[in-house]
């Protein structure tokens, strides 16, 4: 299975606005008791959240929020934490190396299940500016003009 495939459970569409992607790379995350059927009933959100690689070498996700599980009273924990994330070591170092050119950031753009695991989607990418922002939403307006004139011309 390709990577970035599964049940897709959320998604952060404001990272393609705010970044270039140039490369992704599939993570495993580490959960605690009722998180995960937090997870499955898609009470996620990943909107401010960002990754990152803490002084002992770990990739860990800070401000993912997963809502507290209704039926976990005491069980429950807290719906911000940093929560590790689980790759090689080979992968955390080439990662580490990427990012500490200029500009460069760990953004998580989607969380999904696959094969029963939770998993995450971490891109890496170098940061817009305002003027690529204003560009991008021109030619997202210039093709579906196009579109809905093809679309009209063929009625």
């Amino acid at each position: 299975m390709p990577k970035g495939t599964g049940k897709l459970i959320a998604q952060n569409k404001k990272a393609r606005h705010d970044f270039f992607i140039e490369e992704t790379i599939e993570a495993g995350i580490v959960l605690r008791g009722t998180e995960i059927k937090s997870i499955r009933a898609s009470r996620v959100n990943l909107k401010d959240s960002h990754a990152r690689i803490d002084r002992r070498g770990e990739l860990q996700l800070v401000n993912m929020h997963i809502a507290p599980y209704e039926q976990g009273n005491q069980f429950n924990h807290d719906p911000t934490r940093s929560r590790k994330l689980l790759l090689h070591r080979k992968e955390i170092d080439k990662l580490a190396g990427q990012i500490h050119q200029k500009g460069y950031s760990l953004v998580p753009l989607k969380v999904y299940i696959k094969n029963g695991v939770a998993k995450v989607l971490i891109g890496i990418g170098k940061g817009k500016k305002k003027y690529d922002k204003r560009e991008d939403l021109k030619r997202k307006q210039m093709k579906r003009d196009a579109d809905r004139a093809v679309k009209e011309s063929m009625q």
